[in-house]
This record gives structure tokens, sequence and C-alpha cells, in this order.
């Protein structure tokens, strides 16, 4: 199984737009880059450079993707727009993660956009429980790098950084089934689930219930 790590940005030169990917084997990245196309290509060569079906990947972004709304009645509004359970002073909709997120929903698109055309038959799910039982041969994730979880810029810069500490905190959570930090979810408001949105949008078959379940968010941990 192959964990690439996102962190979004622009991709304007010098791009700000990074990935790695490290496999279960939790060794130093097995490959890297820092645009798109590449970052797909990578996700190809996981998901199908064996020629089989049993190729297995998961791609965490680091962007707000999905966002809690309230419930249709009453006063409720008055909730919108409110950070999720867990995200403290960093919530999705001000400042950065606006940004990113609108950055994210964009580029999120395109990379599975590709990733269809090229290997229009590779499943999709948002859930780690239906991943694990092999209803889906790509996990979508989201990666919550900030704060004190935020590495060390490495001889790459900063963004590579990102992206290494997004694959291998959520190498680490799945290989235990235990996110370390607290938990960021959209509960008690329902759950506005983009990365099945998108997939949904990419031509990928998601199960239409995923639209309203939880994203997983894997937060880096702060270095030790």
């Amino acid at each position: 199984m192959l964990v690439i790590g996102v962190d979004i940005g622009s991709v304007k030169a010098p791009s700000k737009f990074a990935w790695a990917a490290v496999d279960s084997e939790g060794r130093a990245p097995v490959s890297s880059g820092d645009d798109p196309e590449t970052a797909v290509q990578a996700l190809l060569n996981a998901l199908t450079g064996t020629g089989t079906e049993t190729g297995r990947a998961v791609l965490a972004v680091e962007a707000p993707l999905s966002v809690p709304v309230p419930e249709p009645s009453g006063d409720e509004w008055r909730g919108l727009g409110r950070a999720r359970t867990g995200e403290g002073n960093r919530p999705w909709s001000a400042g950065a993660g606006s940004g990113a997120l609108a950055t994210g929903i964009a580029q999120t698109a395109w990379m599975l956009s590709r990733l269809h055309t090229l290997a229009p038959h590779v499943t999709v799910t948002t859930q780690p429980e239906r991943f694990a039982a092999g209803q889906a041969r790509l996990l979508l994730v989201e990666a919550f790098v900030s704060g004190a979880g935020k590495p060390e810029p490495g001889a790459a810069g900063p963004h590579a950084a990102d992206a290494e500490a997004a694959a291998r905190a959520t190498l680490a959570c799945l290989a235990d089934g235990t996110n370390h930090s607290p938990r960021v979810a959209c509960a008690p408001r329902r759950a506005l689930n983009l990365l099945a949105a998108l997939a949904s949008w990419a031509g990928t078959p998601v199960p239409p219930d995923e639209l309203h379940l939880e994203v997983l968010v894997i937060r880096t941990r702060p270095a030790s």
C-alpha cells in the first residue's frame, strides 16, 4: 500500500504544491514531486503498476475537505461557518483554512479526474472501514498539518516537508487504527463530505451515503 500526502498550494513557479509518497514499510519517501500530474502518476503506478486488481493506495490531502452544515431548521443557521470540532484556532472557514479549501477543491478535483481518465475502473472510498474491507482500492482522507504538528522544513523546503508529514501520519494512523491527536470532525453538525463529492464529480462512483459521512482527518503530531 502506498500513501501519498499532498500539500495543496499554488502550482505557479516557484511551486507551493508538493507531494510525497511512503510505502507500508514507512521508509524514506519512495517518490516525491511538486506538481499534480506526477502525484497522479505515482497513484496510478501504485494502483495499476502490477497489472493486477490488488493495488491499493491512500491519498491524504492537506486542505479542509469536509465542512459542517447545521440542521435546516429554526435558528440553526447561526452555526454556519463555525469551526469543526477539534480545529481550535485554525477553523476551516477563516484565513488560511478557507484559502486552502478553495484551492484544494480545484486541485483535488483535477487529480481525481485525471486518475479516472487513466484508470477508470479504480474504486474509491472516504471510509477507512470500507477500504480495509476491500470495498475500494483508493482511500481519500484529509491531512491537518498545522501548529505544533508542523514539521521543520527539510532540504526540499517546507511544502515537501508538510507533504511527507501528512503521508507519514496517515500511514501511522491506518497501521494502528489510532489518530493520536484530537479528532477533527463536523459532528455534532452534519458533514458535507467534499472528498466524496469531488470523486463523484470526477466520474468515480462513490456510495451516496458517503456525501453525508465524516471524512477521516489525520493530524500530524508534534515533533518529539
